[in-house]
């Protein structure tokens, strides 16, 4: 049986990334363009969105699903902002230098910092009530409008970048050359081309490409996910260890993929502005949203959550938090390959130091 939970793991895995690659970027781009949206705007709002969705799914099912909400509550909410801000942020510096604004990285901060602060705030008692619940949510639509007018409010100098654009179209041509005069896929690749042919509709439609590569995201990433869960426990590894490691990674791929892929196009602003932004999105929609629901459709005025290790937790995001920052301030607004090892070295870091504390 493992051997299929195996099979179905590589699986949702491969369709994932093919989705986001070709479709959910593709479509990021199309509409940012029509909307004229600056990365750093696309990147807070549309990718975050879109890239996040499988968390806001993950956190539906945990709190329909009794007793399964302890293992992917904060522990899965706190592994997954911290791989977004290390790893996602660090990769993708990795893969492409990233040259920023210093104004939308202030806002993105802001709003962060803001919402690990009610997080903590309401998470202090062990429960939490509808009008704290539908706080969480009015935030992240004033977060919303703070990313649309913020280049109103702080207008920042846009950076130049015709000559790399050029690069890019150029190697864009060479690869489809290259791609052109290869022989046609076989395989998993021919099958899984001519699957995602049918399922999804032309190009021109890239709005409804948009929604529907975000339906299919959320979907294998909870494929992702449990069979993830079901390969751990046939290996006999702790359900802590599961919600640290497993639903915080597997749930923030889409955000890591997309993110790498416009870092690769030379839209660095856009990546790191995906992976605070999803963190905002996680905790005042993903955890928000969800609550707000729940109690509004059960008898019962409050949702009762866990505070075990809270205080360890809320250190850990707002350490990521100056981490970055502080970085981006000694670097001058840019990360390379050197911070971005350093983040991601930290990130395994952590790991090493909170599997140690559960084993």
């Amino acid at each position: 049986m493992v051997i299929v939970w195996f099979g179905v793991l590589f699986l949702s895995f491969y369709f994932l990334a093919k989705i986001v690659d070709d479709f959910f970027v593709f479509s990021l781009e199309k509409i940012s363009k029509k909307l004229k949206m600056s990365s750093n705007v696309a990147g807070a709002t549309l990718m975050a969105v879109g890239s996040s969705a499988p968390e806001l799914f993950v956190s539906l099912l945990a709190l329909i699903k009794p007793g399964s909400h302890e293992a992917v509550g904060m522990g899965t909410i706190v592994g997954s902002a911290l791989f977004n801000v290390l790893v996602i942020v660090g990769v993708s510096a990795i893969v492409k230098t990233a040259i920023l604004s210093w104004k939308p990285v202030v806002r993105d901060t802001l709003f962060y910092v803001a919402s690990i602060i009610l997080l903590l705030t309401f998470f202090w008692n062990g429960k939490i009530s509808l009008i704290e619940a539908a706080i969480l949510v009015i935030l992240y639509f004033v977060y919303i409008l703070a990313v649309i007018y913020w280049d109103k409010i702080l207008p920042s100098k846009k950076t130049r970048q015709p000559k790399k654009k050029s690069k890019i179209r150029q190697s864009k041509g060479k690869k489809s050359s290259q791609e052109n005069s290869k022989p046609s896929k076989t395989g998993l690749k021919k099958i899984s081309s001519a699957i995602l042919k049918k399922i999804f509709p032309s190009k021109k439609h890239f709005y409804l490409i948009f929604i529907i590569s975000i339906i299919y995201i959320a979907g294998l990433s909870w494929v992702l996910v449990e069979s993830a869960i079901e390969v751990a426990r046939f290996l006999n590894i702790p359900s802590a260890i599961i919600a640290l490691t497993v639903l915080a990674v597997g749930t923030s791929i889409p955000d890591l993929m997309s993110s790498v892929i416009v870092a690769r196009k030379g839209r660095g602003g856009m990546a790191i502005s995906n992976a605070i932004g999803s963190n905002v999105f996680d905790i005042l929609i993903g955890l928000g949203f969800p609550w707000a629901l729940m109690i509004l459709i059960q008898p019962q005025r409050h949702i009762s959550v866990s505070t075990e290790n809270l205080l360890s937790s809320i250190i850990l995001l707002f350490a990521t938090v100056l981490v970055i920052f502080f970085l981006l301030m000694i670097q001058r607004w840019k990360i390379g390959k050197y911070g971005g090892w350093f983040l991601v070295i930290l990130y395994i870091g952590y790991l090493i130091w909170a599997i140690g504390r559960v084993m």
